[in-house]
């Protein structure tokens, strides 16, 4: 029997839910960015599946084909640049493919690998989540009439933030991969509003590009990490 969700999923869009109807797959680690894309989702009628690696996106991508996608550039297995130029070359295509990283300067990448567009983490607006899908969309699965840019912004679960701290904790205590831990880590921070963790990595990644040692920094990150982890409350 199909369930109230299955026939809202089904009906057409509308100006309040201009993404009704469509599923979207996320690939993304982060559990605080895809908590924000999960609101996103809900509030603007669309249904989310998420992949946290290019392995588990593959996965799904074998299963169903999504309305549409957005990619995290910085995945633990690889470069979602990468399955961007797979999804921009296969027939039949996704309607929507989106680039997504906690680097601005990762835009370039994403739409020379066949992005049609890019959204700059953190994503938390609905009027720019929205109007990134729906000006792709093709023209029939798109509201009618004028529609009104929503403001309205969404605020992840702090308990998000804390998972992919201790993620980042795990990472840290082998030998990392010093550009996914500024990577994943820069987005994630730079996303809860964390400054001193973004100052942080910044201060990693400047380490790294200059050839210095990175063992002092790393130390700053790993005891701002601790700190948090510690914390029982919102940051």
């Amino acid at each position: 029997m199909d369930t109230l969700y299955d026939y809202m999923m089904t009906r057409p869009a509308t100006v309040a839910r201009p993404l009704l109807g469509l599923t979207l797959l996320l690939v993304e680690d982060s559990r605080f960015a895809s908590e924000a894309m999960r609101l996103l989702c809900i509030r603007s009628g669309a249904r989310i599946r998420r992949a946290d690696s290019l392995l588990a996106a593959r996965r799904h991508l074998r299963v169903y084909r999504p309305g549409a996608i957005i990619i995290d550039l910085g995945l633990p297995d690889g470069s979602g640049a990468d399955l961007i130029a797979e999804l921009a070359e296969a027939n039949p295509r996704v309607d929507v493919i989106l680039g997504m990283s906690g680097d601005p300067d990762a835009e370039p990448r994403a739409m020379a690998a066949g992005a049609d567009g890019f959204l700059a983490k953190p994503v938390t607006r609905m009027g720019q989540f929205q109007t990134a899908i729906l000006h792709h969309l093709p023209r029939e699965r798109q509201p009618p009439g004028p529609r009104p840019v929503s403001e309205d912004t969404v605020i992840p679960d702090p308990v998000a933030y804390h998972d992919d701290l201790a993620h980042v904790q795990t990472v840290l205590q082998s030998a990392p991969d010093l550009d996914y831990v500024t990577q994943f880590l820069g987005g994630v921070a730079r996303s809860a509003g964390d400054k001193p963790m973004s100052d942080a990595v910044a201060a990693l990644a400047a380490s790294q590009s200059a050839g210095q040692p990175s063992a002092l920094p790393l130390a700053t990150i790993s005891a701002l990490v601790q700190s948090r982890l510690s914390h029982a409350g919102p940051l």
